[in-house]
């Protein structure tokens, strides 16, 4: 037997976002399939693998594929924050941004494509290389026969390439890898997600990420403006620091100790000298003790999925999970405040403790 990955508490707040069609499963079956896609990400195992009890492994797969196709576990991340929106818990005081690489596992590998996509891509990156590479008797304008043993080596590595890039695996010293760049509210809970090859730059990500952030409220347009970012020197940019003074939000970044010389050296055509809040910038940890929590989970520390839709809907999976788990226990302390006899249950059970 496992052990329950959701209580009757944290499924209320679920199971109004699976959606049940006509000829769909009952409500039970619902459950115990949403669970089973909970317990392959939280333990990394193979679909395979999974426990008799959240029913076939097949049919679990199956209904995951339909969810992450239909934007489910997204529109399931969104609903959480707007329900926290409307009790008001959503801090966008300070929104703390980062990135985290996430190892491939070789399970990840082989992304499958049609032949039609890989034909065409290879055929362009062929006729690309054929202008900017070559061996050094073309590069000096000689005729070369052309080998067939080189071509076939080439088209292989053009394949592996854009497969690669298809399924958004780069190339370190690790091994392949994803970047996952989020950004966290001031009480250390994730808002958006932006999926990368793991050899991308945080800076050139540092808007995307921002511009996923929306936060719909009870009444009007969603909130998509922070009070203030924060983030490490990595987002230190012109490009970053103008957008923000654009929207008006405060930009908590220290600057680089290189940009800060070459600022001086342009003298007075260098511009203003950039300041931050240092003890706003101290905050920054939540969007790091985050990356800790999500890290939790082994589906989502390593990357075990081939296509990158169902490793970022196993990101925003783990994402509503912590959302679920601090909505619950606010409504858990809501109702002994507004219980008087719970209240004073708690408090004599805690002296007792105390006692013993």
């Amino acid at each position: 037997m496992t052990r329950v990955q959701l209580t009757d508490q944290d499924w209320e707040f679920t199971g109004p976002y699976l959606p049940i069609g006509t000829y769909g499963p009952y409500p039970e079956r619902l459950r115990q399939q949403f669970e089973g896609v909970i317990w392959r990400f939280k333990t990394g195992g193979q679909w395979r693998e999974m426990p008799q009890e959240f029913g076939a492994w097949s049919t679990v797969h199956n209904r995951f594929r339909q969810w992450r196709d239909a934007g489910v576990f997204e529109a399931l991340l969104e609903g959480l924050i707007a329900e926290a929106a409307k009790r008001g818990e959503v801090d966008l005081s300070l929104v703390s941004i980062d990135s985290t690489t996430a190892r491939a596992h070789h399970d990840a590998a082989g992304m499958h494509l049609d032949e039609d996509v890989l034909g065409a891509e290879g055929r362009r990156r062929g006729r690309e290389s054929q202008v900017k590479r070559g061996s050094l008797q073309e590069q000096n304008g000689q005729d070369v026969e052309p080998s067939p043993e080189r071509e076939e080596w080439r088209r292989i590595r053009r394949r592996r390439a854009h497969r690669l890039k298809v399924a958004l695996l780069g190339r370190s010293r690790g091994g392949q890898t994803s970047k996952v760049h989020l950004a966290a509210d001031r009480k250390c809970r994730p808002l958006a997600f932006v999926l990368t090859a793991g050899q991308a730059a945080d800076s050139p990500q540092f808007i995307p990420v921002l511009g996923k952030i929306r936060v719909r409220g009870p009444v009007g347009r969603p909130r998509t403006r922070p009070d203030a970012v924060a983030g490490d020197k990595a987002y230190s940019s012109r490009c970053n620091r103008a957008h923000l003074c654009r929207r008006g939000i405060k930009a908590v970044i220290p600057e680089k100790r290189d940009q800060a010389a070459n600022r001086k050296k342009k003298g007075s055509r260098g511009g203003r000298p950039v300041s931050h809040d240092a003890d706003l910038y101290k905050e920054r940890n939540t969007v790091e003790r985050l990356i800790n929590k999500l890290k939790a989970w082994r589906g989502v520390a390593t990357r075990y999925d081939k296509t990158p839709d169902s490793y970022l809907a196993g990101l925003h999976l783990r994402a509503s999970m912590i959302w679920i788990k601090d909505l619950t226990r606010t409504t858990h302390w809501s109702r002994l405040n507004t219980c008087p006899s719970l209240t004073v249950s708690v408090g004599a059970a805690v002296r007792v403790s105390e006692v013993v």
